[in-house]
């Protein structure tokens, strides 16, 4: 009898954990969007360099950039 009970409780347990509510709330998000978590000192001047380099190797989008081929973006 104990068995199962324990059993039943661990399959409880097991199946609560695969619920389907995000662990990260979207009000929470902002926390994780922290300067100081990106991987670049000044984001807008890599965002720059990588517009040159695309620009100027032809590789427009090799380096998953945004925007389309006639430069404007």
């Amino acid at each position: 009898m104990v068995r199962h009970i324990t059993l039943v409780l661990l399959c409880t347990g097991t199946l609560s954990a695969c619920s389907i509510e995000p662990w990260v709330k979207p009000y929470e998000r902002a926390h994780l969007a922290d300067p100081i978590m990106s991987f670049d000192r000044d984001p807008v001047s890599s965002a720059y360099s990588h517009h040159v380099h695309q620009a100027r190797e032809a590789a427009r989008g090799a380096e998953s950039g945004g925007g389309g081929g006639c430069g404007c973006n």
